[in-house]
């Protein structure tokens, strides 16, 4: 690693271990992110403004910048990016569109420390999700995630734990359940008008093309490399495995079944109505065409399948190379009743009756849902000011998206890919999460974490 680089070494760690948390076992010393007293306990009142922080503000990132800034009660106090010239990109940006230049920060560590600050989106890599959210957490923040929740399905469950003991709201961005239509659309299949609806269908048609291969070299000097690779395995920057690249090695990312499909699967397990692990997971691909041109890891082409205990079926395709819509969809939902069917393509939805497929009733002739937790727009907007209404309002219940949420649907690409990578049918224990006689496939249900970036047994 080049001398220009931040390496966080555990001696100096825990030097600043005054300031900087690590989860209280994971280095055995007491985890200063723990809130006591300060401005991060209070409930936010509904007539106050929520001071937030952006965490990961390339690609993604940008978006929760957008969208938040837009809603009046959000005070945008902070971006943190290891990267420092994006970073400094953005807050640029920022500061020509607004006139207001934000408080800007390399490490995460300092926003947690930082008491005016209320709320943090984070929009980091996915395995940098759960031990961001836990830290904040710890430190009295709440927190908005992107998807998928986790890494892996360890990590979400510590998720929920961290959220539940320090009394924080965590909101995952599953958007699709604040937008309306698709909340009608929902309302529609679990009123039985389709009958019972027995298998759901996930569709993840997103073409990819191939990067080149890039040779390992020094990390540039503006990207803080060490805390970059944070809780991941230590490997030489790649050009071909950092900035959105990253999505297609085991290591940091989860392919397209875990980052595009992560939406539909929500949907799907919404759909189906289902709480609860599937018990029975097979998923089955390959990498096709580019295999000698780039070093991604993870298929371009899969087909899971899920079997609940009740015999409910939940299928998902993920396809980067050229296909067509099943029937015109290519990213959205099918579901399959005793009396119909109905696809749902982004917010619009239509359902088809009985064996001729005549049209029924959809998303043009039923009025969308009804508004309790008080949604403000038809998309990711909407979801945004879910969470920071639901803050105003001091009321959990009104998020769309809790972290318990997230995590159950962010566990079915999860599955998948385990089944995947072990080339076999898996058996799942749902109130365990854990597989059934199976300690190959229960390794992968965690990682080992690398000091100081542990994810902790006890948060």
């Amino acid at each position: 690693m080049s001398s220009t680089q931040t390496a966080l070494s555990r001696r100096d760690f825990l030097r600043k271990s005054s300031h900087v948390a690590v989860g209280a076992t994971a280095l055995g010393v007491m985890n200063p992110f723990i809130s006591t007293a300060g401005a991060a306990d209070k409930p936010v009142g509904p007539n106050d403004q929520v001071t937030m922080a952006f965490i990961g503000i390339n690609g993604r990132g940008s978006g929760l910048i957008d969208g938040f800034s837009a809603i009046k009660s959000v005070r945008v106090k902070t971006f943190c990016d290891c990267d420092e010239k994006v970073l400094n990109r953005r807050a640029d940006e920022f500061a020509k569109k607004t006139g207001k230049r934000p408080v800007t920060e390399y490490d995460l560590r300092k926003v947690f420390e930082d008491k005016e600050i209320d709320a943090v989106a984070i929009a980091m890599p996915n395995y940098w999700h759960a031990l961001g959210t836990i830290w904040a957490c710890q430190a009295g923040k709440h927190v908005y995630v992107e998807k998928p929740a986790s890494h892996n399905i360890f990590e979400g469950r510590k998720m929920v734990e961290a959220a539940r003991k320090y009394d924080r709201f965590v909101e995952v961005g599953f958007q699709n359940r604040s937008i309306r239509n698709v909340r009608s659309a929902m309302e529609f299949l679990h009123s039985g008008k389709l009958g019972r609806i027995y298998m759901a269908r996930g569709l993840c048609f997103k073409p990819r093309d191939a990067f080149r291969k890039f040779p390992d070299t020094e990390p540039p000097k503006e990207l803080h490399w060490d805390l970059w690779v944070g809780p991941a395995d230590m490997f030489p920057y790649n050009e071909g495995k950092c900035h959105y690249n990253w999505h297609w090695h085991w290591n940091t990312g989860n392919g397209d079944t875990g980052n595009q499909g992560p939406h539909q699967f929500d949907v799907a397990r919404w759909g189906i109505n289902k709480n609860e692990h599937p018990v029975r997971i097979s998923s089955f691909g390959g990498y096709y065409k580019f295999e000698k041109e780039c070093t991604q890891e993870t298929p371009n082409t899969q087909t899971s399948l899920f079997e609940y205990a009740d015999g409910t079926l939940l299928e998902f395709g993920t396809r980067g190379l050229y296909t067509h819509g099943e029937p015109d969809v290519k990213i959205g939902n099918l579901f399959y009743g005793t009396e119909g069917w109905m696809q749902l393509d982004g917010s619009t939805w239509k359902t088809f009756m009985g064996r001729r497929g005549e049209p029924g009733p959809s998303s043009t002739t039923v009025e969308a849902a009804a508004d309790p937790m008080n949604l403000a727009g038809a998309g990711a907007d909407a979801h945004f000011a879910n969470f920071v209404n639901a803050l105003k309002a001091n009321k959990k219940e009104m998020m769309t998206c809790d972290i318990e949420i997230g995590h159950m649907s962010t566990c079915l690409p999860h599955l998948a890919n385990i089944s995947y990578r072990l080339q076999r049918q898996l058996t799942f224990d749902g109130k365990a999460e854990k597989f059934v006689n199976d300690t190959e496939a229960d390794k992968m249900l965690t990682r080992k974490y690398r000091p100081p970036f542990v994810v902790p047994d006890q948060v």
